[in-house]
């Protein structure tokens, strides 16, 4: 059985057409900035660290309010709010992590001590992302 060359005019008008058509995309919400008021344990890091370039390329500050937190935007201002005593600090996000299993933000010292989380080390916090 032999495929008859006259159905091959239809290759280049069927390659065109799927070039030319296109598929209307739906809007996908952003996965990198979290719903406000997450929960979850926040740890900090200081002396260590202090010096060291962050992931946006700056120097860390332990002394400064700053925290890393995995998907925020560098530069992104957030409240953190300590659940077992409610006090609350606004950090800047200028690094990435945690990268220990369980944790949502790590802070600097300084925003740990405004916390009064320095002795426990974790502490049960919400996350608000500012405007």
């Amino acid at each position: 059985m032999t495929f008859p060359l006259r159905w091959l005019w239809w290759l280049p008008v069927l390659l065109l057409l799927q070039a030319c058509s296109s598929i209307p995309t739906l809007p996908v919400a952003p996965t990198t900035t979290p719903v406000a008021g997450v929960q979850g344990m926040a740890s900090y890091y200081g002396a260590r660290h202090h010096g060291r370039k962050t992931a946006s390329g700056e120097r860390f500050n332990q002394n400064a309010l700053t925290a890393a937190h995995r998907t925020l935007p560098f530069g992104t201002r957030v409240r953190v709010t300590n659940l077992n005593n409610q006090k609350s600090v606004v950090v800047r996000i200028n690094d990435r992590g945690p990268y220990a299993k369980g944790r949502i933000i790590d802070l600097s010292a300084e925003a740990a001590r405004e916390l009064n989380m320095i002795r426990a080390g974790v502490a049960k916090v919400r996350v608000e992302r500012l405007e």
